[in-house]
C-alpha cells in the first residue's frame, strides 16, 4: 500500500537539486511505497534523475525555476509563494496533491508559507517547530519550540506539550512520553508565571497520553531521562544551538587530540570503533527533519546543509507522520485536554 505522495522542494538547501534528489532516491530505495512530487526546475531535476531510475518511476515533476533565497525575508518570500518551489510544495499539501511537504530552504519563509496556506488546527493558537535530538537513553528526545515563536504563554506551552507528546508517540513509539518544561531549575517555585501556570494545567490533565514530570534543566536534555522538552522558541533555539555547538566542539577536540602526535594517531587507530560510534551518534544527518506541528498538514524542514542521508531521514519523518495521522492524534489529545480541564472546573463532574 502506497502512502500519499510527498512534495519535495528540490531547489531548497545549500546544495539544491542534486542532494535533494539523491535524498529522495535513498528514501525510495529504503521504502518502495514512497511516491513523490518533485518541485523545481524540470531540466535540472531530470538531469539528476538520470542516476536514480528507481525515483523517476515513482515521481511527478512540477516545474518551477523561482527559488526562495536563504537570507530572504519571510514577508518578501510570502508574496512569491505562488511562484517559488517552496511555496508550490506547501500548496500541494493544501490542495491535496501531496500528503506532506519537505524543504531544506529558508526556515522563516517555510513557516510563514505553511501557516498561511495550511492554517493552524482548531484548538492550536501557534504552530511549533519540533525536532529530535540524540540522548543517552533508548530514544531520541523531542524538543519544541525551536524558533517558530519567540514568546509563549501558558496556554501555548500546554498546546506544545500535547503536540510534542503526540509526535513522540509517533516517531518513538512511546505510549506515554515523559514530558517536562524547560526551566532554570526543577523546583516548583522556579521560572516565569507562564511556566508555572503551564505546569499546573498539565498536572491537572491526568487523562492525556503523556506523563508530565515537572521541569527539566538544559543540562539534562540529552540524558535520556525525558522524552519531550517543551519551551518557547527563543529559549529552544538557544538550547539547540548550544547543543549543536557542543557536539561540534567535542568532535573537533577529539580530532585535534588524535592528530597531535604519532602516539595519538596510534591511539586513534586502537579506539577507532568507539570514535566512529560517537561520530555516528553526533551526526546531525541521523536526526534530520524538524516538523511544524499544529498545522492542518505535514511540513518537514530539512537542515540546509543536510547530506543525501539527512534528506532521506527528513522524508522518512514526513512519511511516518502521514502513516500515524499525526494531525488527528493531536486533535484527539486537545479534545481530551478540554474535557479534563472542564471536569476540574466543575469540581470533578462530567
Amino acid at each position: 500500500m502506497s502512502l500519499p505522495r510527498i512534495a519535495v522542494d528540490a531547489m531548497g538547501g545549500d546544495e539544491g537539486v542534486r542532494v535533494m534528489i539523491e535524498g529522495a532516491a535513498l528514501a525510495r530505495r529504503r521504502h518502495d511505497k514512497f511516491n513523490f512530487l518533485l518541485v523545481g526546475d524540470e531540466q535540472r531535476i531530470n538531469q539528476a534523475l538520470e542516476d536514480h531510475p528507481n525515483l523517476r518511476g515513482a515521481s511527478e515533476i512540477l516545474h518551477c525555476d523561482d527559488v526562495v533565497g536563504g537570507d530572504e525575508l519571510p514577508s518578501r518570500a510570502l508574496r512569491r509563494a505562488k511562484t517559488t518551489s517552496m511555496g508550490l510544495a506547501v500548496n500541494a499539501v493544501k490542495q491535496g496533491d501531496a500528503g506532506a511537504a519537505v524543504s531544506a530552504g529558508n526556515t522563516g519563509a517555510l513557516m510563514a508559507m505553511s501557516k498561511i496556506a495550511l492554517r493552524t488546527m482548531p484548538g492550536i493558537e501557534r504552530p511549533a517547530l519540533a525536532a529530535l535530538l540524540p540522548t543517552l537513553g533508548e530514544h531520541d528526545v523531542v524538543v519544541l519550540d525551536l524558533g517558530a515563536n519567540t514568546e509563549a504563554d501558558a496556554r501555548n506551552l500546554v498546546q506544545f506539550a500535547i503536540m510534542g507528546a503526540a509526535y513522540s508517540r509517533s516517531v518513538n513509539a512511546i505510549d506515554r512520553p515523559r514530558v517536562r518544561l524547560l526551566n532554570i531549575g526543577t523546583e516548583e517555585i522556579k521560572g516565569t508565571d507562564a511556566l508555572r501556570n503551564a505546569a499546573a494545567q498539565l498536572q491537572q490533565a491526568t487523562g492525556l497520553a503523556l506523563s508530565f514530570d515537572g521541569f527539566v534543566e538544559s543540562d539534562k536534555i540529552n540524558r535520556g531521562e525525558v522524552d519531550v522538552v517543551v519551551t518557547d522558541g527563543f529559549s529552544g533555539n538557544i538550547a539547540l544551538k548550544a547543543i549543536e555547538g557542543t557536539a561540534r566542539f567535542v568532535t573537533d577536540l577529539l580530532r585535534n587530540a588524535f592528530t597531535s602526535s604519532l602516539r595519538s594517531k596510534i591511539g586513534f587507530l586502537v579506539s577507532r570503533p568507539a570514535t566512529e560510534l560517537l561520530k555516528h551518534h553526533l551526526d546531525p544527518n541521523n536526526h534530520n527533519g524538524a516538523v511544524f506541528l499544529g498545522l492542518n498538514g505535514v511540513v518537514v524542514k530539512s537542515h540546509g546543509s543536510a547530506t543525501a542521508k539527512g534528506v532521506a531521514n527528513a522524508v522518512e519523518v514526513a512519511a511516518r507522520l502521514l502513516e500515524d495521522d499525526i494531525t488527528n492524534r493531536i486533535a484527539q489529545d486537545l479534545a481530551e485536554l478540554g474535557e479534563t480541564l472542564l471536569r476540574e472546573t466543575n469540581g470533578g463532574k462530567s
